[in-house]
């Protein structure tokens, strides 16, 4: 009777633990200050981690909590990175640009490699975290060493913020996203070079006079629950973190359309 007490008492233990939300892996580690762009040079201290397939671009559809589709492919080329909460910033960090690199174990190469914010993690096992893809992680190793590094699973590593830089042919784009309607419009931006993230989009519709704020929704997306319908052409103004701005009429066509892609001849 002593041992089925004991086994009760145990059971509702964990149970009680369970309910109240208690934390049971490592102990949890505040975040660190938001990481800002202004590329001081400085390089920080971070945990590495990857999921997804050993040399795949993170997500099993190619995507991630940005909104961006295709990351295995260029530019990203499934070079892309979870950031915790400083580093991703509830979205406002996608796109951003980071230098990294690792040291030991021995199958690190010490040499920087780019990797670009296209996903979200919340694991708190670091002020700074990097949740790599496959490919990303791989690349931090020595030439020949890629598997051996990604068995070592979590690793130290260090960083830095950097200018994110594309071919000069490549220019930002503006997706619509699936779901729009003429009163509806969210909007992917992407492949902005310079600081790489966006923190503010504007639209001027046909024959208005002024831009109109679009509220941000999630990852890169930006959207506006307009009372009447949003007519194109429209032009669009977009503010990177570091306060520079740029624009384009009639950016989006008359007659616009709901999952389509529309580029620009803008880049920072």
């Amino acid at each position: 009777m002593a041992a089925a007490s004991t086994h009760l008492v145990t059971v509702a233990v964990v149970l009680a633990a369970l309910v109240g939300g208690a934390w049971c892996g490592p102990p949890k580690v505040p975040p660190g200050k938001n990481i800002s762009a202004d590329c001081d040079g400085k390089w920080l201290e971070a945990k590495a981690t990857w999921y997804g397939k050993p040399t795949g671009a993170g997500p099993d559809d190619n995507g991630g909590a940005c909104g961006y589709k295709e990351v295995n492919k260029a530019p990203f080329n499934g070079m892309g990175a979870c950031g915790n909460s400083p580093i991703f910033k509830d979205g406002l960090g996608c796109g951003s640009c980071y230098e990294i690199k690792c040291d030991k174990p021995a199958e690190c190469s010490g040499e920087p490699i780019i990797v670009y914010i296209t996903d979200m993690n919340y694991e708190p096992i670091a002020a700074y975290h990097f949740d790599l893809a496959g490919t990303a992680f791989g690349a931090m190793a020595k030439k020949g060493e890629e598997e051996k590094l990604r068995k070592a699973g979590i690793i130290d590593m260090q960083f830095r913020r950097v200018k994110c830089k594309y071919p000069a042919d490549t220019k930002i784009a503006f997706h619509i996203e699936k779901g729009c309607n003429p009163n509806y419009l969210a909007l992917l931006v992407k492949y902005a070079a310079g600081d790489g993230d966006i923190v503010g989009v504007d639209i001027k519709e046909k024959g208005a006079k002024e831009y109109q704020s679009l509220k941000h929704s999630w990852g890169a997306i930006w959207r506006m629950d307009a009372p009447k319908p949003i007519k194109g052409p429209i032009s669009i103004r977009i503010t990177s973190e570091g306060g520079k701005t740029l624009e384009q009429e009639d950016v989006i066509p008359e007659g616009w359309k709901p999952d389509t892609l529309y580029p620009s001849k803008l880049q920072f």
